[in-house]
Order: C-alpha cells, then sequence, then structure tokens
C-alpha cells in the first residue's frame, strides 16, 4: 500500500523528521522558507497532507483554488489564524494543531519578558556589554518588583494557566479574564474578571495569552492601555495583532506603561522598527516554544494527527 504523500513546509526537528520519512512519503522544505500562496496550490495538487506553521498563510483566496487532492492540514502550532478555517472546512479539508505540548515552554518566556522589562533587562546589558558602566548608586535602574505584585491574564487557557502557576512562585495575586469562569480546582485561587476592563484596573503586570481573532484585533488599544494602574508591564506571547503598537509607544512615551516584554508583533519577522528607540520595551523574536523538548512534542503530535487520519480515526486535535 502506498504511504500518503507529505509536504513538510520548514525544517522541522531531526527527531520529528526521521519519523515523518519512515511513515510518509515525503518532501521537506530543507531551504526552511516559507511556503508561498502558489506553492500552497501546486502542493495541493500534488499532496495528500501537508503540516505548515504558522509562517504558511491558508487565506480562502489560496484554499479556493485548492485541488481535491489535499485531505489534511496538520499544523505546526497551537495558533491557527493563519488558516481560514470554514474555508477549508467548505473544501473537505480537516486541519489540525499542537495544544498542551508548548505550553511550559511558552509560559517561561512570558516569565523571562515579564523580569526582564520590570528589571531594565535591555538597558543593563546594553551599558554592561558596551563598557558604559562606570558609576552606581541606590537610585542606579531602579526597576518595578514582580513578587507580590497584581497580575492579570488575558485568557486562561493551557498558556495562561502554565504562566498563572509560574508566577505564584512569586507569590503574585493572580487575576483573570476569560470567556468562561474557570471551575475553582483550575482557577487555583486566581480571581475571575467579567470583563477585561474590569481586570486592567487591578493589572499591575498584564500577560496576553489569547488567541489572535477578529474580535481581539487591538485589543490593547489606547483606551485599555489608559485603564491599567500608571506604571503597569504589558507581556505579550501570544499574537502581534493584540497590540496596538503606536498605542503601546504613546503609552510607553508618558510612562502609563513603564515596560513591555514583546515576543511577537504585528509585522513578523521584523517586528516594529519603531520599538528599538525604547531601552524598556523587552524584545525577542517569537521564539516562546522553542526549546528542543517542545519542538520534539510538537512534532510528533502534528504527526499523531495524521496518522490517526489516516488509519480513518478522528485526530486528536481536529478543530
Amino acid at each position: 500500500m502506498n504511504k500518503p504523500r507529505l509536504w513538510i513546509t520548514r525544517r522541522l526537528s531531526e527527531a520529528t523528521l526521521e519519523r515523518a520519512e519512515r511513515d510518509y512519503d515525503v518532501v521537506i522544505n530543507h531551504a526552511d522558507t516559507p511556503g508561498t500562496a502558489t506553492e500552497l496550490i501546486s502542493a495541493s495538487a500534488d499532496f495528500d497532507a501537508i503540516i505548515p506553521c504558522h509562517s504558511e498563510h491558508f487565506s480562502a483566496d489560496v484554499v479556493a483554488q485548492f485541488s481535491d487532492r489535499l485531505k489534511i492540514v496538520a499544523n505546526h502550532s497551537v495558533g491557527v489564524d493563519h488558516c481560514n478555517l470554514p474555508a477549508l472546512k467548505d473544501r473537505g479539508i480537516a486541519v489540525t494543531n499542537t495544544p498542551d505540548v508548548l505550553s511550559d515552554a511558552t509560559a517561561e518566556l512570558a516569565m523571562l519578558l515579564m523580569l526582564g522589562a520590570a528589571r531594565h533587562a535591555v538597558a543593563g546589558d546594553k551599558i554592561v556589554r558596551t563598557g558604559a558602566w562606570d558609576s552606581w548608586s541606590p537610585a542606579f535602574m531602579v526597576g518595578k518588583q514582580v513578587t507580590g505584585s497584581r497580575l492579570g491574564i488575558i485568557g486562561m487557557g493551557r498558556v495562561g494557566r502554565a504562566f498563572a502557576t509560574k508566577a505564584r512562585g512569586f507569590d503574585m495575586e493572580v487575576h483573570y479574564y476569560n470567556r468562561t469562569e474557570l471551575p475553582a480546582d483550575r482557577a487555583l485561587g486566581a480571581v475571575y474578571h467579567d470583563t477585561v476592563e474590569s481586570l486592567l484596573g487591578v493589572a499591575d503586570f498584564l500577560s496576553l495569552h489569547c488567541p489572535a481573532t477578529p474580535e481581539t484585533t487591538d485589543l490593547m488599544n489606547a483606551e485599555r492601555l489608559a485603564l491599567l494602574p500608571h506604571g503597569a508591564v504589558l507581556v505579550n506571547t501570544a499574537r502581534g495583532a493584540l497590540v496596538d503598537e503606536d498605542a503601546l509607544i504613546a503609552a510607553i512615551k508618558t510612562g502609563q506603561v513603564t515596560a513591555a516584554g514583546l515576543d511577537c508583533f504585528k509585522v513578523e519577522p521584523g517586528g516594529n522598527p519603531a520599538f528599538a528607540a525604547h531601552d524598556n520595551i523587552f524584545m525577542l523574536p517569537h521564539i516562546g516554544s522553542a526549546t528542543r523538548k517542545t519542538r520534539d512534542a510538537m512534532g510528533f503530535r502534528a504527526l499523531d494527527n495524521l496518522d490517526a487520519f489516516f488509519a480513518g480515526k478522528t485526530p486528536r486535535d481536529l478543530l
């Protein structure tokens, strides 16, 4: 029996590629460049399955030009904002993602960003690295203390809960907004707010963990940033679309937001060049899930979904 033909759009972990090559007739993009719309359309006629990353965009226009051969898109990501799910469903194409396995890695990075933003990581590194450190005083590089502060979390899914658990190690008072209130055994003492606006008023630190949707685009705009306690810290490891970047810069300039830790941006790759002028914005290049353990787990989860699909079963992470 012929193996299903699979296109892997990016260079995944070695363990993932080894397993894929064992079980599928696979073509791997060793150049590790994002798949273009033309390549996706062409692949739909040549492959039974695709494992893409968030760098490939399955828009309605692209999906409308797909061949009938493609049966499943097994994303190597949790977020699926790069996929037009209704369009794919209308074409009878199954879509899966990789939840659970990257929660801790992303929460770790959110903690790094929160601490780095609060304690002047960018400026501190710069003055030591450039040899500009030539003095000290009690007033030198005084930051914002994390321990015992109030933390607001928007989106208490897997990553949000993992971050809340880690934040409790710093004795933070955790508050959250979610579409629905969590049962007490999952909230673990976090205080529920039924509106974003209610949450913002108590968020000395605010961390974003919700998906990018039309409803959450520019969620943190000028009006909402103004509701934060003066001198709050904003952390975003979710999606760049959640933050109005011009409004954030304005809030940084006035001190309404004293610092920000960002792992994602509206334009990726590249980010926002205007942020570079502000040493109190600590930035990383969208590497929340970038640990060896997590990359293996994500790849295996995508392959598990493919295995189930081609065995005639319902994939665990079918959307």
